[in-house]
């Protein structure tokens, strides 16, 4: 007997997940392992449970449906059908890269249709799948506005922080370390990836391996062939180097 489809529902409307559950009942081969009501949850759902299909709100409160698969990462995230209120136009771009996508309001026809596709493309292969959603989250972050918040996990919690909220940035092999007052929060980003995704007007790269919150800049004092001492607002000394020197001459008008 062949191994059932595992499913989980994402969606803040409790009127849209019966909805999508109704239609999943039907089909013998599915089995419905969770509901979840928001970004977060779906998060904890997909890390601890594993599905091999995500029907995934666009639209919703705290974390939407794109966080959740910037927060996962395409290369751990199970195929997705987005469920969206969006216009035709809008969805183009994800109708290429995402396994399919129902538009609200959608019949039984429609939902049939995407599941099927879904079904042909897990045949295909997760590496397939993983390409697809890459592709959605390269086009996101072209078109997308600066990083705002990044979700955080820490002592088996799952928080978000304001971006704003950061000091300075330092690196850790495949990892950075978000340092906040006296606090330093570990995620799994290069400060390569991280760097093209803040406010430039408001991150800089001091040096390979560290960017500093402008507004969290207390003082400079030029130190030698294009060197600096930076001072923060709670203290942290650091130092940058002469590569970047550029980039902070810029930020102070020179």
């Amino acid at each position: 007997m062949a191994a059932k489809l595992r499913v989980l529902i994402v969606d803040d409307e409790p009127i849209a997940r019966r909805g999508i559950r109704k239609q999943l009942d039907a089909s013998a081969d599915v089995e419905v392992i969770g509901e979840c009501s928001n970004g977060l949850e779906a998060l904890c759902a997909i890390e601890e449970k594993a599905p091999d299909l995500v029907f995934l709100d666009v639209q919703m409160p705290e974390m939407d449906g794109f966080g959740l698969l910037e927060a996962i990462g395409a290369e751990k995230m199970p195929a997705v059908i987005f469920v969206t209120a969006y216009n035709r136009y809008a969805l183009q771009a994800f109708e290429v890269n995402a396994v399919d996508y129902l538009l609200k309001p959608f019949d039984g026809e429609r939902f049939q249709k995407a599941l099927d596709r879904a079904r042909m493309r897990l045949k295909e292969g997760s590496a397939d799948v993983s390409h697809r959603l890459m592709s959605l989250l390269e086009g996101l972050h072209k078109t997308r506005k600066h990083l705002e918040r990044l979700v955080i996990r820490s002592s088996g919690r799952i928080f978000f922080l304001q971006v704003e909220e950061v000091d300075w940035i330092e690196a850790a092999e495949n990892y950075v370390h978000l340092h906040v007052g006296r606090e330093s929060h570990l995620l799994r980003e290069t400060v390569n990836g991280l760097e093209g995704r803040l406010d430039p007007d408001k991150f800089v790269r001091i040096r390979r391996s560290a960017i500093v919150n402008i507004n969290h800049i207390k003082e400079l004092h030029p130190l030698f062939k294009g060197e600096y001492a930076i001072i923060l607002k709670n203290g942290t000394e650091l130092v940058s180097s002469r590569r970047y020197r550029k980039k902070l001459s810029s930020i102070l008008g020179e």
